[in-house]
């Protein structure tokens, strides 16, 4: 691939940007102020703030392989804690895709080296939820079922966190659980009960 053409794309965005607004990137170094946090896939064809219609600026944005957020991974526990702690959002998504190639690998019996570990966590949430998938004949329904719980364990995986504990208590913070359809473009709300699961888990997991 010949990447010189992305520059020549970087000057044609600059001269649309400034066309239509003669001090956008004056406004875009003056700081970020995001209401939300995205934790989403790395996949190629998912992006953060086209497809929910937002501009630079509105959305704080972390992706790794099937939007995990594992509590010993430094880089996702650095985003939540910047995120929530210093720029205050009041909202973290965890939004997962159907066709995710991450799911998909975690459901083979394959080696795959160093993605052992990580798939690993996508495995575990098969585990736990084994029953309901095994029950599911078709394949593909199922890959798009384990994708939708592995949104939801990420999100119950937020809920255990110090910092998000403390949020909520202190001004409200919502944790949501989204899945975006690569097939026809629309955004799926799990409605995950945040409420539900975080008054379920605070036994074990409760941090004053």
């Amino acid at each position: 691939m010949d990447l010189t053409h992305v520059f020549e794309n970087n000057k044609v965005w600059i001269q649309k940007k400034l066309h239509t607004e003669s001090n956008y990137f004056e406004e875009l170094g003056k700081g970020q102020n995001p209401e939300l946090l995205y934790i989403g896939c790395s996949d190629s064809r998912v992006t953060a703030e086209e497809l929910m219609g937002l501009k630079p600026g509105e959305v704080f944005v972390h992706r790794n392989i099937a939007n995990m957020v594992i509590n010993i991974d430094l880089n996702s526990m650095s985003v939540v804690e910047y995120a929530v702690e210093h720029l205050k959002v009041n909202h973290i998504v965890v939004c997962g895709h159907y066709a995710c190639g991450g799911v998909k690998a975690a459901m083979q019996s394959a080696d795959l080296g160093l993605l052992n570990p990580w798939l690993r966590c996508i495995r575990d949430v098969y585990r736990l939820h084994k029953e309901e998938l095994n029950a599911i004949k078709d394949e593909e329904t199922k890959y798009d079922r384990l994708v939708e719980l592995n949104v939801q364990e990420q999100c119950v995986n937020l809920i255990k966190t110090a910092v998000v504990q403390k949020a909520y208590r202190d001004r409200e913070l919502k944790v949501h659980g989204w899945v975006f359809d690569v097939h026809t473009g629309k955004l799926v709300d799990l409605k995950i009960d945040f409420e539900g699961i975080l008054h379920d888990i605070m036994e074990i997991y409760h941090l004053d």
